[in-house]
């Protein structure tokens, strides 16, 4: 139709941040952020029927100059990989809202100013095709998150943000040392395709690979730079959370994807046994971590430590099972854990506990409530039927071929996970009625099914017939197979 629309679906949400500006009522900024986020989920599913899944090649692209001196452009576009993304991004950012509807009571305004600017920051990381405009959305995120878990966070919010902002900043500040240097050998220009195409000196890859690894790895999070993650999940409010863990996270991967492996190919082979190793601690780590919590938002926190061990697991297996399976464990990753942190916030908000000794016979007050909750627990998982079953198959699958002891690793975690995840389920959903005794328990209102129903169709659709997600992204990564290892390495 000739519609800009990648510039339309990340700046949809920015527009209604300055709209909301306008308004007085706390009302009609909810209502507002609400269209506002629909919209954009909209043109994001728009944009993926309309998406060409035989061709590995940039479309739907844009490209304007900004700063001609520099060579920089205002370039976007989005490939099989990080379309998944923008879909993802745009459906948390309408549940973020829904989720904050009552638990956001003062500065209402302010709050959806926060997050409808991150969620168009987050969206132009996904859509970003020159590299100098990725960093500036890449550098900008830190502010709205920071915020978000600083002014509307739990009684540690402040420790819990400036940990969360200097980790972050770090990791980013290598990262713009990484540009710079990949701007002067990459000939001179921040085209992010044209960069690929470049044939860095090993030495120069090697330099580059732990530049960028130290930024990607902060936002994974990656052992043993995690520890900001369990307190920005504590003290984040509900919707900070969902966010975190169902977009922020991924874009440390995605940074592997877009970066590290097509632009450093030799680099990531070479350093690829360090990386499975990094995973496999993650895998495992995170798991035991996440066995001893007695608090919900911890446990879930950790679980994404393990998690997200999986994804760059699959990843740096790089063979063909692993990196689909990697990539579609983010997706996965960001329904099924986002729906945990949702889940976490509802009981939250009934009981303003997050201990699970405080629970028990919570399936008899609220029937529907833990119903979901067992489908979201099955699905982290990855129970046969779920969607993180498919990915963390594939995963295991490459983990397997690339390295036995690795894989095997891999296994440990997935038991751990099990382990945890149905004590968890134990202690709040069964056992005792004790739970009446000292809270009012309501189920699920209205509202917020209509938050959970998305998540739960995709846990089911994912696991049952995943060919068509798994469709979307085959194309672009056999094409980063031949990238990486060179033509014919895509079998």
């Amino acid at each position: 139709m000739g519609l800009p629309l990648l510039s339309l679906i990340v700046f949809t949400p920015a527009v209604a941040a300055a709209v909301l500006m306008f308004l007085r009522s706390d009302n009609a900024v909810r209502w507002t952020a609400l269209c506002a986020t629909l919209l954009d989920l909209a043109l994001s599913i728009a944009m993926l029927t309309s998406f060409d899944t035989t061709t590995h090649v940039m479309q739907f692209t844009e490209t304007r100059p900004w700063v001609p001196a520099l060579g920089i452009t205002y370039a976007l576009g989005v490939d099989g990989i990080s379309a998944l993304f923008v879909f993802l991004t745009a459906l948390l950012g309408s549940i973020c809202v829904l989720a904050s509807w009552v638990a956001i009571d003062r500065k209402v305004k302010e709050f959806m100013v926060s997050l409808l600017v991150m969620q168009a920051l987050m969206l132009g990381v996904f859509c970003a095709l020159d590299l100098f405009l990725f960093y500036v959305f890449w550098e900008a995120m830190l502010i709205p998150m920071y915020l978000i878990i600083g002014v509307w966070g739990g009684e540690g919010r402040v420790y819990a943000a400036f940990k969360f902002f200097l980790y972050t900043l770090a990791g980013s500040v290598l990262f713009l040392i990484g540009v710079i240097v990949l701007y002067f050998n990459g000939g001179e220009t921040f085209d992010i395709l044209a960069l690929t195409a470049q044939d860095l000196p090993f030495r120069i890859q090697s330099w580059l690979f732990f530049s960028f690894l130290v930024a990607f790895a902060v936002k994974v999070p990656m052992v043993p730079l995690h520890t900001w993650l369990p307190d920005a999940h504590v003290q984040a409010p509900t919707a900070g959370s969902i966010i975190l863990a169902g977009v922020l996270l991924k874009m440390g991967a995605y940074g592997f994807l877009r970066f590290s492996l097509p632009m450093l190919p030799e680099a990531s082979v070479y350093y690829s046994t360090l990386m499975l190793a990094l995973s496999a601690l993650a895998i495992v780590y995170g798991g035991l971590l996440a066995l001893a919590q007695d608090d919900l938002k911890k446990l879930v926190a950790y679980s994404s430590v393990s998690h997200m061990g999986f994804v760059t697991l699959g990843i740096f297996a790089l063979n063909l099972r692993g990196l689909e399976g990697g990539i579609l464990q983010m997706f996965n990753h960001g329904v099924t854990t986002g729906a945990l942190f949702l889940f976490v916030g509802l009981i939250y908000e009934r009981t303003h506990t997050r201990s699970m000794a405080d629970y028990g016979g919570l399936m008899k007050a609220a029937p529907v409530y833990t119903a979901f909750l067992a489908l979201f627990t099955l699905s982290s998982m990855a129970l046969p039927g779920t969607n993180s079953f498919v990915g963390e198959l594939l995963v295991l699958s490459g983990g397997f071929a690339a390295n036995l002891m690795v894989g095997a690793a891999a296994v440990l975690g997935a038991l751990l996970g099990a382990a945890y995840l149905l004590g968890m389920y134990g202690k709040v959903a069964l056992g005792p009625a004790s739970v009446n005794a000292r809270f009012k328990i309501r189920d699920v209102n209205a509202r917020e099914m209509i938050a959970i129903l998305p998540l739960a169709l995709f846990v089911l659709w994912v696991g049952l017939y995943p060919k068509p997600f798994l469709g979307i992204i085959d194309a672009s990564v056999k094409h980063l197979m031949v990238q990486v290892h060179g033509k014919g390495s895509g079998q």
